[in-house]
């Protein structure tokens, strides 16, 4: 396992993935975290307002602040990217040609797009890269507390990717809500709505991820011809109308990342 990660930036992303590097067992005496907001850091971990100083390259550094702050941020963190450095961006529509104009020096660099569940171990996490294989392993071994990792076959697959796997939690969160909200209106406690929903999402998920099937098929064998579950899902499936909404969904997110890419071209 890396010895040295240095981590600018641990809002909401970044914090959920060294909550879960940690919880995963990677030392906290590890990691240098430099957030002029971070209040507080978990035990063990060193926590810096500013870019330490006279240090020289880092095993791994984590790219973790918002895509934007980029051309500022990049004269700050270039010096601890040296020629064995594993540069891992979480900045979402900046490109590999945008990070590596920003740190030529970087030996290796790792496009991640996580999302929250990482914290739990349990996220999928897209990557892409200029990486050799030892590159490759090592970003595999960071990425194995945190999820399941895949690796994308070309960098065009990243907005989509983004919009389905790291923007994803909010629309399942959205689907939660508007089940208990359609409950609520045909008569449940609103209060007893929400949490007959979220537990049945969880349990479902769950079964879904043990399950040798797929989630079409899972949904065929719950319906029964005329039944109760099959009138809801023709609902569903009326005109392809859920299908649609989600294509809708992820056309409009992965337009948005394209936009931020073309963005952080232009101020590169």
């Amino acid at each position: 396992m890396t010895k040295t990660i240095l981590q600018f930036g641990c809002g909401n992303m970044g914090g959920a993935m060294l909550q879960g590097w940690l919880a995963g067992g990677v030392a906290a005496e590890s990691f240098t975290v430099v957030d002029p907001f971070l209040e507080a850091a978990p035990a063990g971990v060193r926590l810096l307002k500013a870019a330490p100083d006279g240090e020289g390259a880092y095993d791994v550094v984590l790219l973790g602040f918002k895509p934007q702050q980029l051309p500022d941020a990049a004269v700050r963190v270039q010096p601890f990217v040296g020629s064995k450095t594993l540069l891992l961006s979480i900045l979402a529509g900046v490109d590999l040609a945008t990070l590596r104009g920003a740190f030529p020096e970087a030996g290796a660099i790792v496009r991640v797009m996580p999302n929250l569940a990482a914290a739990l171990g349990k996220s999928p996490i897209a990557l892409v890269g200029e990486a050799d294989a030892a590159a490759r392993a090592a970003t595999d071994a960071l990425m194995a507390p945190l999820g399941q990792a895949e690796w994308l076959s070309g960098e065009d697959q990243m907005d989509l990717v983004t919009a389905l796997a790291g923007s994803g939690p909010a629309f399942v969160y959205r689907f939660i809500d508007a089940l208990a909200e359609g409950a609520a209106a045909l008569g449940l406690p609103r209060k007893q709505a929400d949490r007959l929903a979220l537990s049945m999402v969880e349990g479902a998920a769950m079964l879904a991820a043990a399950s040798e099937h797929g989630p079409a098929e899972l949904a065929r064998r719950v319906a029964s011809p005329g039944g109760v579950t099959q009138v809801g899902i023709d609902v569903l499936d009326q005109d392809q109308r859920l299908v649609a909404l989600m294509t809708d969904t992820l056309r409009g997110a992965q337009d948005r990342c394209r936009e931020m890419t073309a963005q952080a071209r232009s101020q590169s």
